[in-house]
C-alpha cells in the first residue's frame, strides 16, 4: 500500500527547468500554542504484543490516510515511536513523507535528503540479495531516486548522479521487454515499474544537463520517451509534450536535424488529439520555426511562426510566449534580409513590452542586430546600450538569462568593430555563469568565444588559456566529435602558429581535421582549410614530405569543388610548388635529380590514417587537453 502511494507522486513529475536552490521552510507561527505534554512519575505499563501490534497498525493506517503536511508529519512522528528502527514499514513511511515534502515548493531539500537516506539505510539492511523481492528492489530504487532529486536541489550533482545511476541499475532488470504487451506490468504483485524508471531517467537527464553532459542527457530523454510510448495510450497529449521536450533538447545542442522529426511528431499528435487551433499546437509550431531557422529554411520557419502567433492571439495568449514569438519572427526576417520589416515588428513589440523586462531587452538586442546589418552603427550602439541598462538590473534576479543575453550583445558589438566592449561583456558573462551550477554547459561556449576574440585582436598569449580552459567543457557537453570542438582545436592550432610553436599547432590541426572529417565531411570547405593549416604547420617545421602529402589532399579536394573553387585551387597548387621547391633545396646533391611527384588528379582518400607525426615534438599535449567550441 505504502509503495503504491509513494509511486503515485512519481507519476506527477515533468521535466522541469532549473531553479534557484529552494529557501528553507518557513518557521511555525510563534503565536500558536505549544502542544501540551503530560508527564508521569513512572513509565506507562508495557502493552501486550497483540495490543502493541494493534496500536502500530492503527498508527500506520492513520499515516496512510493523512494528506496534508501537518497531518503526515504528526502521523509519522507517532509511527516512528511505535515501530522498530529497522522496520521496513518505517522505511516506506520515510519515503512517502519525503516524496510529499519534495512535491511542495517550500520543502527543505536537506530534510528530504535526510528522510531518503534513512529509508535507504533501512532497506539496505533488510534481506540479502538472494532473499530480496522485486518489491524490495523497487522500494530501494524509489528511495534512491528521492535522494538523487534532493541532492540535485542542493546542487550536489555528483552525489545525485551516483544515487540515480544505482536506482536505474536496480530497475533495469525489472522492466518489461520491448515486445511485451503495452500496459502489462511485469513486476511482483502486478506493480508496474515503468513509471518509476521514467522518473529516474528524467531526473538523470536534469542532472547531466546541469553538469554540462548534454549528449548523455539526450540519451536519457530518449529513453524517457520510449517508456512513455509504452505506458501512455496512442494519441496521448502528454506523449506529444514529451516529443516536443525531446525536440527542444536536441535544438539546444544545435542538432536541428534530429530535433525536426520529434517536433513534427508532436505537432501531428496534438493536431489529431486537440485540433488545428490548440495552444499546444501553437507551441509546437513556434519550436518548429526555431528548428527551421537552425536548418536555414527561413521561409518555412516564418510560415510556422506566423501560424503559431495567429493561434496565440485567437486564444488571448499574451505575455512572454507571444512576445518571444514576435521576436522570433523578427529574427527570421533578419535572416531573410528583410531588415526594415524586422525593425517594424520590433518597434511594435517594444510598445507592448513591460519596462525593464527581459523581453524588452531582447527586443532592443534584435533591433540592434537588424540595424547593424543596415550599417547604422550609431543606432545600433544606442539600442545595445539600452539593452545593457535593462540587463544590468536583472543580473541578480535572472543571472542565467542575462549571461546568455550578454553573449548576443557581445556578438553585435563585434559586428560594429567594438571588440574591447565585446570582450568585456563576454568576460562578464563567463564570470556570472561560473557562479550558476546549472550553467556549466554554457561556460565552454563563452570561454571559446573570448579566446577567439582575443586571437582576432592579436592578443594571442591571453587567448590560449581561455581556449584551453574551455576545451574540455565543450567536449563533455557536445561530445568528442561535435563540429564545434573541431573549430576550437583549429583556433588553438592558429594560436600556436602565431606563437611559433608549429609542433603543437600540428597536433591541434590534426585533431580538428579528424573531427571535421566525421562531423562535416572531408569535402567541406572548413575541413579543407584545416587540412591546409596542417600542411602549413609541417611546412614551418621543415617536414616537407608530410607537408606535401597534406597539400596534395588540399589540391584534390578543391579540384572536386569545380569552377566555384577555381581561385582556391590555384592558390593550393602554388603552395604545393613552393613546398616542393623547399624540399628539393634541402635534399642532398645525389637526391636532387629525383623529381618529386606532381599533385595527383584523383581525390586523396581522406579517411586513410596517414597523419604523420612531427619529427621532433615539444611536450605532448595532455589527452584531456581542453577543447573549445566556437558556435
Amino acid at each position: 500500500m505504502a509503495l503504491r502511494r509513494a509511486a503515485s507522486l512519481l507519476l506527477r513529475q515533468r521535466l522541469r527547468t532549473f531553479a534557484p536552490i529552494p529557501s528553507p521552510p518557513k518557521t511555525q507561527n510563534p503565536l500558536l500554542p505549544h502542544p501540551r505534554r503530560h508527564y508521569s512519575p513512572r513509565p506507562a505499563p508495557a502493552l501486550r504484543p497483540s495490543a502493541a501490534a494493534a496500536v502500530a497498525e492503527a498508527a500506520e493506517e492513520a499515516f496512510e490516510a493523512a494528506s496534508t503536511t501537518n497531518d503526515l508529519s504528526a502521523a509519522f512522528s507517532r509511527l516512528e515511536t511505535l515501530l522498530p528502527p529497522t522496520d521496513k514499514r518505517l522505511a516506506l513511511a520515510c519515503l512517502k513523507l519525503g516524496q510529499h515534502l519534495e512535491s511542495t515548493s517550500s520543502a527543505d531539500p536537506s530534510r528530504v535528503l535526510e528522510l531518503a537516506l534513512r529509508s535507504i539505510g533501512i532497506l539496505e539492511a533488510g534481506p540479502g540479495s538472494s532473499d530480496a523481492t522485486d518489491s524490495d528492489a523497487v522500494s530501494l530504487a524509489m528511495a534512491l531516486h528521492l535522494a538523487g532529486s534532493a541532492s540535485f536541489d542542493l546542487t550536489r550533482f555528483h552525489d545525485a548522479l551516483a544515487f540515480l545511476s544505482r536506482a536505474l541499475r536496480l530497475l533495469s532488470p525489472l522492466l518489461p521487454s520491448k515486445h511485451a504487451a503495452a500496459g502489462q506490468p511485469d513486476a511482483e504483485e502486478g506493480f508496474d515499474v515503468r513509471p518509476v524508471a521514467h522518473a529516474v531517467r528524467l531526473q538523470l537527464a536534469n542532472v547531466k544537463t546541469a553538469m554540462g553532459r548534454r549528449e548523455e542527457a539526450l540519451a536519457d530523454m530518449r529513453a524517457c520517451v520510449e517508456l512513455k510510448e509504452s505506458i501512455l495510450p496512442p494519441g496521448s497529449r502528454e506523449l506529444g509534450v514529451a516529443y516536443r521536450d525531446l525536440a527542444e533538447a536536441h535544438a539546444a545542442v544545435l542538432d536541428f536535424k534530429q530535433a525536426l522529426p520529434f517536433c513534427q511528431r508532436a505537432l501531428e499528435l496534438h493536431e489529431l488529439a486537440l485540433g488545428k487551433n490548440s495552444v499546444e499546437l501553437a507551441h509546437d509550431r513556434r519550436l518548429l520555426g526555431v528548428i527551421y531557422t537552425g536548418l536555414e529554411q527561413h521561409e518555412q520557419a516564418l510560415e510556422q511562426n506566423e501560424m503559431s502567433q495567429k493561434v496565440m492571439k485567437k486564444w488571448g495568449v499574451a505575455g512572454d510566449d507571444l512576445m518571444h514569438a514576435e521576436i522570433d519572427a523578427a529574427n527570421i526576417k533578419i535572416a531573410l534580409g528583410k531588415f526594415g520589416e524586422a525593425v517594424s515588428v520590433l518597434k511594435e513589440a517594444a510598445k507592448k513590452a513591460e519596462k525593464d523586462s527581459e523581453a524588452r531587452a531582447l527586443v532592443f538586442i534584435y533591433m540592434a542586430k537588424a540595424l547593424a546589418h543596415q550599417e547604422k552603427v550609431g543606432d545600433t550602439k544606442r539600442c545595445l546600450e539600452t539593452a545593457c541598462d535593462i540587463l544590468e538590473k536583472k543580473e541578480l534576479s535572472e543571472p542565467d538569462k542575462v549571461a546568455e543575453a550578454y553573449v548576443e550583445v557581445s556578438s553585435l558589438y563585434e559586428m560594429v568593430n567594438e571588440f574591447d566592449k565585446a570582450i568585456s561583456l563576454m568576460k562578464r558573462s563567463l564570470w556570472m555563469l561560473e557562479r550558476i551550477p546549472q550553467a556549466q554547459h554554457m561556460e565552454g561556449n563563452v570561454a571559446a568565444r573570448i579566446g577567439w576574440l582575443l586571437l582576432l585582436t592579436g592578443k594571442v598569449t591571453e587567448a590560449v588559456p581561455y581556449l584551453e580552459d574551455a576545451a574540455q567543457r565543450m567536449k563533455e557537453t557536445f561530445g568528442p566529435n561535435h563540429f564545434g570542438v573541431g573549430y576550437v582545436y583549429n583556433n588553438l592550432g592558429a594560436a600556436y602558429m602565431e606563437m611559433d610553436r608549429p609542433q603543437s599547432a600540428a597536433q591541434m590541426f590534426a585533431l580538428a581535421k579528424e573531427i571535421m572529417d566525421v562531423s562535416l565531411g572531408p569535402q567541406h570547405s572548413d575541413t579543407i582549410e584545416t587540412c591546409q593549416s596542417l600542411a602549413n604547420a609541417y611546412n614551418a617545421m621543415g617536414s616537407y614530405s608530410v607537408a606535401m602529402e597534406f597539400q596534395e589532399r588540399v589540391v584534390a579536394s578543391w579540384r572536386n569543388h569545380g569552377h566555384s573553387a577555381r581561385d582556391k585551387l590555384k592558390e593550393a597548387k602554388r603552395l604545393y610548388e613552393e613546398i616542393q621547391t623547399k624540399a628539393i633545396a634541402f635534399m642532398s646533391p645525389d637526391d636532387s635529380v629525383i623529381a618529386l611527384p606532381e599533385p595527383r588528379q584523383h581525390e586523396y582518400d581522406s579517411n586513410s590514417k596517414k597523419v604523420a607525426q612531427p619529427e621532433s615534438r615539444q611536450h605532448e599535449i595532455d589527452s584531456n587537453s581542453k577543447k573549445v567550441a566556437q558556435q
